[in-house]
């Protein structure tokens, strides 16, 4: 009785948020190499050849950007180790619309504007449509319950399917070598079966990591698992003010941090404070970090440009840096770049289980079909009366 209830539910979440999870699954996919892609797509925007030339300082490069972005407020700026890189810049999002202006690339000599990112736009709408199935209302609408509620229906689906495949456990060559060379039903049910074991560790990691941006309560939970500690707010405040200030010290926060922390960074994105933050962040690369997950992070006051704070990835336990790149965890690039593609493959192979347990759906409902007419033959023969 139990395992009939299982392949029922098992099935039926099946038939409802499977289409979901395959929407899930490729977006997720498209986005775990959106840096590289973006990057191939931007290559003569950025990186340009290196000048005989002062280059902008920080503020420079705002105010510049600024006036040929009217109304636009620089958000964060993207600055590399490389001298042949060119600097990013984001904006905020507008208050009267809502919406946030395309980014920009920006020459750092003279601070022209080189144009916004070319896929910037199509990633946008592939993260709104992996993040709440572009329903309206953003993560506010129904559209962040429903993909949560199918993340949640993943994690049912590896449970049931663990506990129907449980009595083959006498046999690894069953729970782990497909025999797609048998016919009909017993292919399907091989390769579904299979991938599903090798792919279930991984699809739990996506799913639990998943669904920290789906519940508020899970996220809280699970950073006190991982951390002993409630969830830590934004890096960014100052104790004693109420906003940022006016004007910004970013040219001497910039310069104290390339004469400390910062000296030899490979990578540095500076957030300029809000009107819900008072200091300037700067999260930053050392050329010594083992991958580009491993950000340290220094605050400064934003009216002295004096160093207020300072967070290095290597002082972290595991499960504080776990938590401060929960994005990086769910991509799989928390554990490096060979399990990042492995991720990457498992997202992109939803669709495979999801049309091979369709098929066996419909395979064992024409076989019970069958039955149902051998079993019942004179009304297969019948014939209406003539009147």
């Amino acid at each position: 009785m139990v395992r009939t209830i299982l392949f029922r539910l098992h099935w039926a979440l099946g038939l409802t948020a499977g289409l979901v999870l395959v929407v899930l699954g490729v977006t997720g996919a498209l986005m775990s190499y959106e840096e590289a892609i973006g990057e191939w797509a931007d290559r003569d925007r950025a990186s340009m050849p290196v000048q005989d030339a002062v280059r902008l300082g920080p503020e420079a490069m705002v105010a510049r950007l600024q006036a040929q972005r009217p109304g636009a407020r620089v958000s964060t700026l993207t600055l590399s180790g490389d001298p042949e890189r060119t600097p990013r810049a984001r904006f905020s999002t507008d208050a009267k619309t809502g919406a946030r202006p395309p980014s920009a690339y920006l020459d750092p000599y003279d601070g022209r504007d080189l144009g916004p990112p070319r896929l910037e736009s199509a990633f946008a709408t592939i993260r709104d449509l992996h993040r709440w199935l572009l329903v309206p209302g953003d993560g506010k609408g129904w559209g962040r319950s429903v993909a949560g509620a199918s993340t949640i229906a993943l994690l049912v689906f590896l449970a049931t399917g663990l506990y129907l495949r449980w009595p083959q456990i006498h046999s690894w060559r069953v729970w782990l070598r497909p025999r797609l060379a048998r016919p009909g039903r017993a292919r399907w049910w091989s390769l579904h079966t299979i991938a599903g074991t090798w792919l279930l560790p991984v699809y739990a990691l996506i799913a639990l990591s998943g669904l920290w941006w789906s519940y508020d309560g899970y996220r809280t939970v699970a950073t006190w698992a991982l951390t002993g500690e409630a969830p830590r707010t934004r890096p960014g405040r100052m104790p004693g003010r109420s906003g940022p200030a006016e004007p910004l010290a970013l040219d001497r926060a910039w310069a104290a941090f390339q004469a400390g922390e910062g000296a030899g960074a490979t990578l540095a994105i500076v957030t300029l404070p809000a009107a819900d933050a008072t200091a300037i962040r700067i999260r930053y690369l050392t050329r010594d970090a083992p991958d580009s997950r491993a950000r340290n992070d220094i605050t400064f006051d934003a009216a002295t440009g004096a160093q207020a704070s300072v967070s290095r990835d290597a002082d972290k336990p595991l499960g504080q840096r776990m938590a401060d790149n929960m994005l990086e965890v769910h991509r799989g690039r928390f554990f490096g770049g060979i399990v990042a593609f492995v991720f990457f493959a498992a997202s992109l192979l939803m669709p495979v289980l999801a049309v091979s347990g369709l098929v066996l759906y419909a395979l064992r409902r024409r076989s019970a079909r069958r039955r149902a007419t051998s079993a019942s033959p004179g009304l297969e023969t019948a014939r209406p009366l003539k009147v």
